[in-house]
């Protein structure tokens, strides 16, 4: 199967409003408000690129924007991506998660959060390490769940070990897979035919946390769960909407 790499480039809406939570040039975030927005929770979406600075929030605009027209309010903050210090992009993720819900009025007061790929990896490690009340559910899509496997697979080209700039058995601390298990419900949706994160890392994350919710995708590789236009998308709405119900 070739990946259709489309959803990288593709545009969306501009958002309706830009954000800020720290004096950083990364510390930012997009807004754009879904009609539905003040009923549900706020959907704040984490970009991937495993942790490479080359790889930023642009290429979440069409999913944040067909997100938005599907009648959520959506925030998609980007962080900092520094190769070999890890804690840039961990402190950022915790320092959106608290300010940012604060500058938004349309919500219903709770959080969804969701992730793609080494966003996943970030979404499910502050399932954990920044769980507060807000907090409703995570959503995580081709998550590099598991640093070790990934480190062993040499996924990304290496990427955990740039990401760490050690190794992931030194840094449990940022390791989903080596934290406690989340009190907040968790979903997975992953592409059966996924070569870029394979299908074996979420399932070890979910043999590891039973409660986890894996939906294996046919026929799906590792975009389409970010992609508006495949046959994944359908299968997002729902696992966003069951963990807003819950």
């Amino acid at each position: 199967m070739t990946e259709d790499l489309s959803i990288l480039t593709r545009k969306g809406t501009p958002p309706d409003h830009n954000l800020i939570y720290g004096s950083h040039a990364d510390q930012v975030a997009d807004i754009r408000y879904g009609s539905d927005g003040a009923l549900r929770p706020l959907v704040m979406l984490i970009h991937g690129g495993f942790w490479k600075p080359e790889y930023d929030r642009q290429h979440t605009e069409a999913m944040s924007s067909a997100l938005a027209a599907e009648g959520w309010t959506v925030i998609t903050p980007e962080y900092r991506r520094i190769p070999g210090n890890p804690d840039a992009s961990l402190e950022d993720i915790a320092s959106a998660i608290e300010m940012l819900p604060h500058q938004v009025a349309r919500h219903n007061g709770k959080i969804l959060l969701a992730g793609h790929s080494a966003g996943g990896h970030l979404v499910l490690w502050a399932a954990v390490k920044c769980a507060t009340p807000a907090l409703a559910g995570v959503l995580a899509l081709a998550p590099a769940a598991d640093l070790r496997m990934a480190h062993d697979l040499k996924l990304g080209d290496g990427a955990v070990l740039k990401f760490l700039g050690k190794n992931p058995a030194e840094r449990p601390d940022a390791d989903p897979m080596q934290l406690p298990a989340p009190a907040v419900p968790v979903t997975v949706l992953q592409g059966s035919l996924d070569k870029v994160v394979p299908p074996v890392v979420p399932e070890a994350y979910r043999k590891a946390f039973p409660k986890t919710q894996l939906v294996l995708l046919p026929d799906a590789g590792h975009f389409a769960v970010i992609d508006p236009q495949s046959n994944a998308w359908p299968a997002v709405l729902l696992a966003l909407r069951g963990l807003s119900e819950l």
